[in-house]
């Protein structure tokens, strides 16, 4: 896919266009003037103003530096901390931002230049180090991690380079208007309404409802950021890039000081980070109409880790709903469609209570928004009918719901923060809908799993990446859920519940999350005493691909009956294992509504052998039942061949 990466339009709901270049190439931008703290808000007139000399007309053109900047040197930076002073004036849909920003240059190589980006709509201002300002480009870049399809990229010169593992500390200003756009998905074809359907970031020009909403990286740059370029159409490039950024943001930090200047009825509350915090409200004179107010509202988020997420902030208009339940908390205009949540939510509380805990460490977050839904964690941005049906809304809420009773933060446990909500709705398919359709849901997870899975068969100078450092939401979605689910068929139900309700005290006790990668398999072994080192190191710590079993041989061999025995068949099975991950699976005998089982354990290029008795006459084998991913199939099934003449 290629694009122009011309300026775009100021107004990113018309169509993009090719900018005119107001300055030749490799000049560098004038040095801003010095930067200066943000304005107290001006109770007579409702304004919040944070400049620094230059107004929207007296700004600068935009300036691409001398040598394009190469995704490389983006990749090298990492924003690992922010302190970010917001402010938002809606009814303009304009956002005025001071930010210090902790940058750190994560490469093996010194940084002579480092960009950072923010949404194409948005100007940078100004940028000091050290209380000195820093010359600085900025010009628009091509990228769909934003929904114009473009992001505005200030290139500064630090006045010595970055060494590699050395931070360097930069107060910003930037400023501008963020409306709607569905520029990056018109591009590639998508009709006009679907894209607004999708990309419905903006700050809202009122107050209605909660129509500001801005998700962040991946749908729009609100927040200073520092990525390589992705485009939607280059394969998985765009995925993989969140994907990172997440990844990259378990070790961020980050504090928002928000403002809104508001006219009319102001804000009810904002929600950063799926946190949801009431604004304190100011008006300019209580004596004048609801209509005619105008005024300020704050709320101050304090520092705190990012989090397997890309930063995002939403304002509501409503007061929270209340309802019957205590796991959830509802924003929404219309109350009557609370209850219909709340009933779902109470449908499965049950299941919570049986797998994890009694009560949840946070209730459960819903907040109505017209467009395609957005999950973070325990909140949940969504259309909520009134109309719905209890038992239709409740497979919905079983991952965000599974998140307000479990969360490990620990950057080496995100796999089993992002894998047990998955694990939690297998179990409630399970329980609604019978083993066979859980099992279903296991198989269709595995298809993509095994394209994404390296056959180092095929291909040994292949790599994978362990669960402990994924960042792929089908590796932490699809394979953490597989681990769980063999190690509950391993351990039994009994003995996985115990240990799941010790390790979730355990969290909620603990101050600060460990750094022990090897804290939940402890903590099951500890439990279930047993080893289960042999799980953990093919299918957690490193990535051995996926087991590729095959029946070798089936030897049935007749029984005599004898005085208080029925007569049947010893069986002896052969299964090898053509991959390197070990798998402990089911090996079954049926004829007709008869069976027999053994779990057996397969290491990585091996065989091994099992023996069922089975008293009758055998028909078929099965090997796994499909709850262990495998590299091509994961249910083995042969006819027995019986022997007439033993």
């Amino acid at each position: 896919m290629t694009r122009s990466t011309a300026a775009p339009n100021a107004n990113p709901s018309t169509p993009l266009k090719l900018a005119k270049l107001f300055a030749v190439l490799g000049l560098a931008l004038a040095l801003p003037l010095a930067a200066q703290e943000p304005q107290t808000p001006d109770p007579s007139n409702g304004k919040v103003i944070i400049e620094n000399g230059h107004t929207p007309e007296e700004q600068a053109p935009d300036v691409f530096p001398k040598d394009p900047i190469t995704n490389d040197e983006r990749a090298a930076v990492t924003v690992a901390s922010t302190d970010l002073n917001l402010h938002l004036i809606p009814s303009d849909q304009r956002l005025e931002a001071h930010a210090i920003l902790t940058l750190r240059n994560t490469s093996d190589a010194p940084l002579k230049r480092i960009p950072i980006q923010i949404t194409s709509t948005l100007r940078w201002q100004s940028i000091t180090a050290r209380n000195k300002p820093v010359a600085f480009t900025q010009s628009p870049i091509t990228t769909d991690a934003d929904h114009t399809g473009y992001a505005q990229e200030a290139v500064l010169t630090p006045e010595r380079p970055l060494k590699p593992g050395d931070t360097l500390t930069l107060s910003v200003f930037y400023s501008g208007q963020i409306p709607a756009s569905t520029s990056r998905l018109e591009l590639i074809g998508t009709p006009a309404e679907r894209a607004a359907e999708t990309d419905w970031d903006s700050i809202a020009a009122t107050s209605d409802d909660s129509a500001t909403a801005l998700r962040g990286y991946g749908e729009v740059l609100w927040y200073p950021c520092a990525a390589p370029t992705a485009l939607i159409g280059e394969g998985n490039q765009l995925f993989a890039s969140i994907a990172r950024e997440r990844q990259r943001n378990l070790s961020a930090t980050m504090r928002l000081a928000l403002t809104v200047v508001y006219a009319g009825d102001p804000p009810d509350a904002a929600i950063f980070n799926g946190h949801l915090q009431s604004l304190t409200k100011t008006p300019d004179d209580a004596n004048q109409l609801v209509d005619e107010t105008h005024g300020v509202a704050t709320a101050d988020f304090p520092l705190a880790p990012v989090g397997f997420r890309t930063p995002n902030l939403f304002l509501t208009a409503q007061h929270p709903s209340k309802t019957d339940s205590p796991l959830l908390t509802v924003v929404t205009p219309v109350p009557e469609a609370a209850e219909s949540y709340a009933a779902a939510v109470e449908s499965l509380k049950p299941l919570f209570n049986d797998w994890l805990a009694p009560t949840p460490t946070t209730p459960l977050l819903l907040l109505e928004h017209p467009g395609a839904p957005f999950e973070d964690a325990s909140f949940v941005a969504a259309h909520l009918s009134p109309s719905a049906e209890p038992d239709n809304i409740a497979p919905e809420l079983v991952r965000p719901l599974t998140h307000s009773f479990f969360a490990d933060p620990a950057p080496s446990a995100i796999w089993l923060d992002q894998g047990m909500p998955e694990f939690m709705s297998l179990l409630w398919t399970e329980r609604s809908k019978g083993r066979d359709a859980a099992i279903a849901v296991l198989q269709q997870n595995a298809a993509p799993l095994a394209l994404l899975e390296p056959d180092f068969a095929a291909t040994p100078t292949a790599t994978g990446t362990p669960l402990t450092q994924a960042s792929s939401d089908v590796l932490l979605h699809f394979k953490s859920a597989a681990v769980l689910w063999q190690l509950r068929d391993i351990l039994g139900d009994d003995t996985l519940r115990r240990a799941l309700t010790t390790y979730r005290q355990t969290l909620a006790t603990s101050k600060s999350p460990s750094n022990d990668p090897a804290a939940f398999e402890k903590s099951l072994e500890h439990t279930a005493s047993t080893d289960l080192s042999w799980f953990f190191n093919d299918w957690v710590y490193n990535d051995r691909g996926l087991p590729d079993l095959t029946i070798t041989q089936v030897t049935p061999r007749t029984i005599l009956p004898k005085t208080g025995r029925l007569g049947g068949y010893l069986i002896a099975i052969d299964i090898r294992n053509d991959g390197f991950a070990a798998a402990e699976v089911p090996v079954t005998v049926r004829s007709g509504s008869l069976s027999a089982s053994n779990r057996l354990r397969i290491p990585g290029h091996a065989t091994a052998s099992t023996r069922i008795v089975f008293e009758g006459t055998p028909d078929t084998l099965q090997v796994n039942d499909g709850t262990v991913p495998e590299l091509r199939s994961s249910i083995h099934q042969m006819q027995i061949k019986l022997d007439s003449t033993k």
